[in-house]
Protein backbone atom coordinates (compact mmCIF):
# COMPACT_ATOMS: atom_id res chain seq x y z
CA UNK A 1 0.00 0.00 0.00
CA UNK A 2 1.53 3.39 -0.90
CA UNK A 3 1.59 6.74 1.17
CA UNK A 4 -0.13 9.52 -0.59
CA UNK A 5 2.40 12.23 0.04
CA UNK A 6 1.54 16.30 -0.33
CA UNK A 7 3.86 18.50 -2.52
CA UNK A 8 6.05 20.61 -0.27
CA UNK A 9 5.59 23.20 -2.82
CA UNK A 10 1.18 23.09 -2.52
CA UNK A 11 2.06 23.53 1.08
CA UNK A 12 4.20 26.40 0.82
CA UNK A 13 2.31 28.26 -1.59
CA UNK A 14 -1.57 27.44 0.90
CA UNK A 15 1.22 28.90 4.32
CA UNK A 16 2.11 31.99 1.42
CA UNK A 17 -1.84 32.25 0.42
CA UNK A 18 -3.32 31.91 4.06
CA UNK A 19 -0.59 34.83 5.71
CA UNK A 20 -1.75 37.56 2.72
CA UNK A 21 -5.10 36.92 3.66
CA UNK A 22 -4.35 37.28 7.88
CA UNK A 23 -2.27 40.75 6.66
CA UNK A 24 -5.20 41.68 4.38
CA UNK A 25 -7.76 41.30 6.81
CA UNK A 26 -5.48 42.99 9.70
CA UNK A 27 -4.97 46.08 7.58
CA UNK A 28 -8.42 46.30 6.79
CA UNK A 29 -9.75 46.07 10.58
CA UNK A 30 -7.04 49.18 11.18
CA UNK A 31 -8.51 51.14 8.38
CA UNK A 32 -11.90 50.73 9.79
CA UNK A 33 -10.76 51.64 13.24
CA UNK A 34 -9.25 54.84 12.30
CA UNK A 35 -12.27 55.69 10.01
CA UNK A 36 -14.39 55.10 13.27
CA UNK A 37 -12.17 57.29 15.55
CA UNK A 38 -12.29 60.45 13.05
CA UNK A 39 -16.21 60.54 12.69
CA UNK A 40 -18.03 62.40 15.18
CA UNK A 41 -20.50 60.41 17.62
CA UNK A 42 -23.65 60.42 17.22
CA UNK A 43 -26.33 61.21 14.04
CA UNK A 44 -25.63 64.31 12.48
CA UNK A 45 -27.23 66.96 12.89
CA UNK A 46 -28.48 69.75 9.93
CA UNK A 47 -29.42 73.70 10.84
CA UNK A 48 -31.67 75.37 8.85
CA UNK A 49 -32.17 79.18 8.75
CA UNK A 50 -34.11 81.66 6.38
CA UNK A 51 -37.58 83.16 6.99
CA UNK A 52 -40.99 81.22 6.55
CA UNK A 53 -42.25 81.11 3.20
CA UNK A 54 -45.61 82.74 4.04
CA UNK A 55 -46.85 85.67 1.88
CA UNK A 56 -46.02 87.03 -1.08
CA UNK A 57 -48.00 89.14 -3.96
CA UNK A 58 -51.81 89.20 -4.23
CA UNK A 59 -54.29 90.87 -6.22
CA UNK A 60 -57.84 91.19 -5.01
CA UNK A 61 -61.34 93.52 -4.78
CA UNK A 62 -62.08 95.58 -1.93
CA UNK A 63 -65.83 95.93 -0.82
CA UNK A 64 -66.32 98.61 -3.86
CA UNK A 65 -64.81 96.62 -5.92
CA UNK A 66 -61.18 98.24 -6.76
CA UNK A 67 -58.56 95.82 -7.01
CA UNK A 68 -55.79 96.05 -4.48
CA UNK A 69 -52.64 94.58 -4.19
CA UNK A 70 -49.89 93.90 -1.38
CA UNK A 71 -48.35 97.02 -2.29
CA UNK A 72 -51.04 99.05 -0.99
CA UNK A 73 -50.49 98.16 2.45
CA UNK A 74 -46.96 98.64 2.67
CA UNK A 75 -45.32 100.82 5.28
CA UNK A 76 -47.90 99.54 7.81
CA UNK A 77 -47.87 95.84 9.68
CA UNK A 78 -50.72 93.88 8.43
CA UNK A 79 -53.53 91.30 9.93
CA UNK A 80 -54.20 88.75 7.70
CA UNK A 81 -56.99 86.39 8.39
CA UNK A 82 -58.78 84.46 6.05
CA UNK A 83 -62.54 82.64 6.21
CA UNK A 84 -65.83 82.96 4.49
CA UNK A 85 -69.20 84.98 5.29
CA UNK A 86 -71.05 81.46 5.59
CA UNK A 87 -68.91 80.31 8.64
CA UNK A 88 -70.68 79.46 11.42
CA UNK A 89 -68.05 79.69 14.13
CA UNK A 90 -64.29 79.88 13.39
CA UNK A 91 -64.38 82.83 11.38
CA UNK A 92 -66.93 84.95 13.37
CA UNK A 93 -64.81 84.05 16.46
CA UNK A 94 -61.68 85.14 15.12
CA UNK A 95 -62.83 88.09 13.56
CA UNK A 96 -64.36 89.27 16.96
CA UNK A 97 -60.85 88.62 18.97
CA UNK A 98 -59.27 91.13 16.07
CA UNK A 99 -62.31 93.53 17.04
CA UNK A 100 -61.63 93.26 20.52
CA UNK A 101 -58.00 93.76 19.67
CA UNK A 102 -58.32 96.76 17.31
CA UNK A 103 -60.78 98.28 20.11
CA UNK A 104 -57.73 97.98 22.72
CA UNK A 105 -54.52 99.34 20.55
CA UNK A 106 -57.77 102.43 20.16
CA UNK A 107 -55.83 105.31 18.00
CA UNK A 108 -53.05 103.02 17.53
CA UNK A 109 -54.53 100.59 15.44
CA UNK A 110 -54.52 103.37 12.25
CA UNK A 111 -50.73 102.18 12.50
CA UNK A 112 -51.60 98.96 10.76
CA UNK A 113 -53.63 97.39 8.31
CA UNK A 114 -55.82 94.33 8.95
CA UNK A 115 -57.78 92.12 5.67
CA UNK A 116 -60.32 89.61 6.16
CA UNK A 117 -59.94 87.49 2.77
CA UNK A 118 -62.63 85.15 1.61
CA UNK A 119 -62.03 81.32 0.25
CA UNK A 120 -65.61 81.19 -1.15
CA UNK A 121 -65.07 83.37 -4.28
CA UNK A 122 -68.11 82.10 -5.59
CA UNK A 123 -70.53 83.17 -2.55
CA UNK A 124 -68.76 86.01 -1.06
CA UNK A 125 -69.07 89.15 -3.44
CA UNK A 126 -66.50 91.95 -2.51
CA UNK A 127 -69.92 94.12 -1.53
CA UNK A 128 -70.98 90.90 0.67
CA UNK A 129 -67.47 91.08 2.14
CA UNK A 130 -68.14 94.73 2.83
CA UNK A 131 -71.11 94.28 4.50
CA UNK A 132 -70.12 91.29 6.66
CA UNK A 133 -66.61 92.64 7.92
CA UNK A 134 -68.35 95.97 9.16
CA UNK A 135 -70.19 94.62 11.42
CA UNK A 136 -67.28 93.53 13.23
CA UNK A 137 -64.84 96.33 12.98
CA UNK A 138 -64.77 99.50 10.91
CA UNK A 139 -61.10 98.72 10.70
CA UNK A 140 -61.50 95.34 9.26
CA UNK A 141 -61.07 95.40 5.21
CA UNK A 142 -62.84 92.81 3.48
CA UNK A 143 -61.53 91.28 0.40
CA UNK A 144 -62.62 88.75 -2.56
CA UNK A 145 -61.78 88.11 -6.11
CA UNK A 146 -62.37 85.82 -8.86
CA UNK A 147 -61.81 81.47 -7.97
CA UNK A 148 -58.21 82.36 -9.32
CA UNK A 149 -57.23 85.62 -7.52
CA UNK A 150 -58.46 83.38 -3.95
CA UNK A 151 -56.70 80.35 -5.21
CA UNK A 152 -53.30 82.57 -5.42
CA UNK A 153 -53.72 84.16 -2.40
CA UNK A 154 -54.19 81.01 -0.70
CA UNK A 155 -51.27 79.71 -2.22
CA UNK A 156 -48.94 82.23 -1.34
CA UNK A 157 -49.71 81.91 2.53
CA UNK A 158 -49.98 78.53 2.31
CA UNK A 159 -53.70 78.45 3.49
CA UNK A 160 -55.62 75.23 3.19
CA UNK A 161 -59.07 75.39 1.76
CA UNK A 162 -61.26 73.28 0.21
CA UNK A 163 -65.20 72.37 -0.33
CA UNK A 164 -67.41 70.17 1.27
CA UNK A 165 -70.99 69.57 0.91
CA UNK A 166 -73.21 70.68 3.68
CA UNK A 167 -74.78 67.12 4.61
CA UNK A 168 -77.72 68.80 6.41
CA UNK A 169 -78.24 70.98 3.21
CA UNK A 170 -78.49 69.07 -0.09
CA UNK A 171 -77.31 71.37 -2.93
CA UNK A 172 -75.33 73.47 -0.21
CA UNK A 173 -72.05 73.51 0.93
CA UNK A 174 -69.31 74.62 3.43
CA UNK A 175 -65.55 75.64 3.42
CA UNK A 176 -62.69 73.80 5.29
CA UNK A 177 -59.74 75.69 5.67
CA UNK A 178 -56.99 76.94 8.16
CA UNK A 179 -57.62 79.67 10.96
CA UNK A 180 -54.68 81.39 11.67
CA UNK A 181 -53.92 84.78 11.69
CA UNK A 182 -50.72 86.06 9.87
CA UNK A 183 -49.12 88.97 10.97
CA UNK A 184 -47.34 90.59 7.95
CA UNK A 185 -44.38 93.18 8.79
CA UNK A 186 -44.42 97.04 7.53
CA UNK A 187 -42.25 95.41 4.31
CA UNK A 188 -44.82 92.66 4.00
CA UNK A 189 -42.46 90.00 5.62
CA UNK A 190 -43.74 87.57 7.68
CA UNK A 191 -43.50 88.27 11.38
CA UNK A 192 -45.57 85.62 13.36
CA UNK A 193 -48.82 83.66 13.17
CA UNK A 194 -51.95 82.86 15.92
CA UNK A 195 -54.59 80.84 16.06
CA UNK A 196 -57.99 82.56 15.98
CA UNK A 197 -58.63 81.44 19.50
CA UNK A 198 -55.51 83.53 20.60
CA UNK A 199 -56.50 86.20 23.47
CA UNK A 200 -57.20 89.77 22.05
CA UNK A 201 -55.09 91.29 24.80
CA UNK A 202 -52.24 88.94 23.74
CA UNK A 203 -52.58 90.01 20.40
CA UNK A 204 -52.83 93.27 20.92
CA UNK A 205 -49.68 93.35 23.09
CA UNK A 206 -48.27 91.70 19.56
CA UNK A 207 -49.75 94.12 16.65
CA UNK A 208 -48.44 96.94 19.31
CA UNK A 209 -44.81 95.96 19.19
CA UNK A 210 -45.37 95.63 15.27
CA UNK A 211 -46.45 98.90 14.74
CA UNK A 212 -43.74 100.07 17.08
CA UNK A 213 -40.71 98.32 15.40
CA UNK A 214 -39.98 99.99 12.21
CA UNK A 215 -37.34 96.16 11.56
CA UNK A 216 -38.62 94.17 8.98
CA UNK A 217 -38.46 90.28 9.85
CA UNK A 218 -39.24 87.66 12.20
CA UNK A 219 -40.57 87.96 15.92
CA UNK A 220 -41.45 85.30 17.83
Amino acid sequence: MTRKTTDPKQVGASRRTLVLALLIGLAAGVLTAVLLATLPSGAPSTQTTGKALIGGPFSLLDPSGKRVTEKDFAGKPLLVYFGFTHCPDVCPAGLQVIAAALDQLGDKANGLSAVFITVDPERDTPELMGKYVASFHKNIIGLSGSPEDIAAVTKTYRVYAKKVPDETNPGEYNVDHSSFMYLMDRNGEFMRHFPHSVDAKALADALAKAIDSPASGSDA
